[in-house]
């Protein structure tokens, strides 16, 4: 902040940034790395495993949204009535695999966050071996999956969705 004028704040700066390093930063503020698991009757184990990366930010600042979502060619960006806030998102495993957790393997998270996203990209890579499609596999994702996020909220408790494995052939 050595070169800022009195009066001018750090947003005002417009100089070359390294786009990579900063994306890395704004998800490690504002980012999740999720996976959620609920009951899907269609699935060989009777639940669903969906990881996604999100961002969320006010719509008067959408921008950064749009950047985020520039550099890593996809994910959506879409408003999120939880929060009145807009929110860029990506679902799909391929794209998480092939170009989201290489970006943040390459330009770590610098919080705590580090964490949840190291237990994510391990949860993906499983599901990536199918491991997600068995139940021996599923408790694992479940027992990394509960790790993640400590004080996010979770739909379904993990004891319920291990208990339902219990019964279940390895």
């Amino acid at each position: 902040m050595a070169n800022l004028r009195p009066g001018q704040d750090a947003g005002s700066q417009r100089g070359p940034v390294d786009l990579s390093s900063y994306i890395s930063g704004y998800v490690d503020g504002e980012g999740c790395f999720t996976v959620s698991i609920s009951p899907r009757p269609t699935v060989l184990v009777g639940w669903e495993v969906r990881p996604s990366v999100s961002v969320s930010q006010n719509e008067d600042r959408s921008e950064v949204l749009v950047e985020i979502h520039r550099y890593f060619g996809c994910g959506t960006i879409r408003p999120d009535r939880s929060d009145r806030t807009l929110k860029w998102e990506v679902r799909s495993l391929s794209l998480l695999l092939e170009r989201v957790i290489p970006h943040f393997r390459h330009y770590p998270l610098r919080s705590g966050k580090q964490r949840d996203f190291e237990l994510f990209a391990d949860i993906c890579q499983r599901m990536a071996r199918g491991e997600h499609q068995r139940p021996v596999g599923l408790r694992e994702i479940v027992r990394l999956a509960v790790q993640m996020n400590p004080s996010g909220k979770r739909r379904f408790l993990p004891e319920l969705i291990l208990q339902s494995l219990v019964e279940m052939k390895a």
